[in-house]
C-alpha cells in the first residue's frame, strides 16, 4: 500500500500542488513565447512531456553509473537525443506544429523543468517512480500551456483550436497574442490560483497551524 500511495504521490503532484509553470514557476520562457493559440500549447505540452518521461527513465536506470562530476553534461546529452528524435517525429507527421513552434522545440535540450526533474528526482529513484514523476509533471506542464493558451486564443482571436466560438459576441483583444498579452494572461492565473490557495488555508482556520493553541496570542498565554 505504501508504494501505492507514493506512486500516486508521485503522480499527481505535477498536476497541481507543484505545478512546473503555476506553483514552480519554472518553464516561463517557453510558456509565454508558444500559448498564442490552444494548439501549440497542446503540442509543446506534449513534445515536452515526451522527452520527460524517456530522460527520467534514462536517468534513472544510469544514476549509478553517471560520474558526479559530469552528471549535467550526461543529463543534457541524454535528454538531447529524445528531442532530436521528438522534432524528427513532428517534422514527419505534425509539420504545421513543428513549423509553429519553431526554435522552442530545440530549446527543450535546457528546459529548466526537465534538468530540475532529472537533478532532483530521475537521479536519485527508481525507474518505475521517475517514470511516473515525469507523467505528472508533463501532464501539469500542459495543462498550464492549454490554460494559457486557450485564454489567450479566445480573448484574441475569438477562436479555439481554430474554431470560431464567439459568433462575434465581442471584438478579439490583438494584445493578448503578443508578447505583452502574455505576461498578462500568466499574471492574472497566477493571481487567481495564489488567492485561491490564500482561501483555503484562511479557510482551515486553526487546523492549518503547526503552532499550539493560545501560542499565537498575546506574551502572556505563553509564558511559563
Amino acid at each position: 500500500m505504501s508504494a501505492v500511495k507514493d506512486g500516486f504521490k508521485n503522480l499527481t503532484r505535477g498536476i497541481m500542488k507543484e505545478n512546473p509553470v503555476f506553483r514552480l514557476v519554472l518553464g516561463t520562457c517557453p510558456t509565454l513565447a508558444v500559448t498564442t493559440s490552444a494548439e501549440n500549447g497542446i503540442g509543446m505540452g506534449i513534445a515536452a512531456t515526451v522527452v520527460l518521461i524517456g530522460s527520467n527513465a534514462v536517468i534513472s536506470l544510469l544514476r549509478k553509473v553517471i560520474p558526479d562530476k559530469v552528471r549535467i553534461p550526461a543529463y543534457i546529452t541524454i535528454i538531447a537525443g529524445f528531442v532530436t528524435i521528438v522534432q524528427m517525429l513532428l517534422k514527419a507527421y505534425l509539420p504545421a506544429i513543428d513549423k509553429q513552434l519553431g526554435i522552442y522545440i530545440p530549446l527543450i535540450v535546457v528546459n529548466c523543468i526537465i534538468l530540475a526533474r532529472a537533478e532532483m528526482f530521475a537521479s536519485k529513484n527508481g525507474v518505475f517512480m521517475s517514470i511516473l514523476d515525469a507523467i505528472g509533471m508533463g501532464i501539469g506542464f500542459t495543462l498550464a500551456l492549454l490554460t494559457l493558451g486557450t485564454i489567450r486564443e479566445v480573448l484574441g482571436n475569438g477562436t479555439w483550436f481554430g474554431m470560431d466560438i464567439t459568433g462575434g459576441v465581442f471584438e478579439p483583444v490583438l494584445i493578448m497574442i503578443l508578447p505583452p498579452g502574455g505576461f498578462l494572461a500568466f499574471g492574472f492565473v497566477l493571481g487567481a490560483i495564489n488567492k485561491f490557495t490564500a482561501l483555503k488555508v484562511e479557510h482551515k482556520g486553526c487546523a492549518s497551524c503547526p503552532m499550539p493553541c493560545g501560542a499565537s496570542g498575546s506574551g502572556e498565554e505563553v509564558q511559563q
